[in-house]
């Protein structure tokens, strides 16, 4: 059984954050658990511009969850700091962008301190928009691109 976590604040729920959740199911398997750390509102208000308040952003993610789980076990955890529970939970996979890979590789530095088990890190590239640049939420909030990438 696949223990699987994977983190992010979600705002607008764009393409590369729908890889990220739905590549940590796949590992999960029909047997596994999901565990997704969405950042609490004190988190996200720390962004310089105005980010949708928790409960939104937990509707949207269980909206999409329910469209591409099979019944699988999964968790949405508030996240007050930037591990969660990566340092306390024995995970067997966690699933982060090229952007968040540098903190999956401090959790298991930190994991590896406290004579803890390393958490496979499993990369998922970026999604790229019509220009090739890749999707971001800061490029959404500017009014680029939507959030399947396509030019505004």
């Amino acid at each position: 059984m696949a223990r699987v976590v994977v983190g992010g604040t979600f705002e607008c729920l764009h393409d590369g954050h729908k890889e990220l959740i739905h590549k940590a199911f796949e590992l999960a398997g029909n047997s596994g658990i999901v565990d997704i750390g969405l950042t609490s509102n004190e988190m996200a208000n720390r962004r310089p511009r105005h980010v949708p308040d928790y409960d939104t952003r937990k509707k949207n993610l269980l909206k999409y969850i329910n469209e591409i789980s099979e019944g699988q076990e999964y968790t949405i955890l508030e996240l007050n700091e930037p591990f969660g529970k990566t340092l306390n939970v024995d995970y067997d996979y966690i699933v982060v962008s090229p952007e968040t890979h540098p903190v999956a590789l401090k959790i298991n530095q930190l994991r590896s301190e406290k004579k803890m088990k390393q958490i496979e890190v499993v990369r998922v590239d970026f999604v790229l928009a019509d220009d090739k640049i890749p999707i971001s939420s800061t490029r959404i909030a500017h009014g680029e691109i939507d959030i399947h990438g396509h030019l505004k």
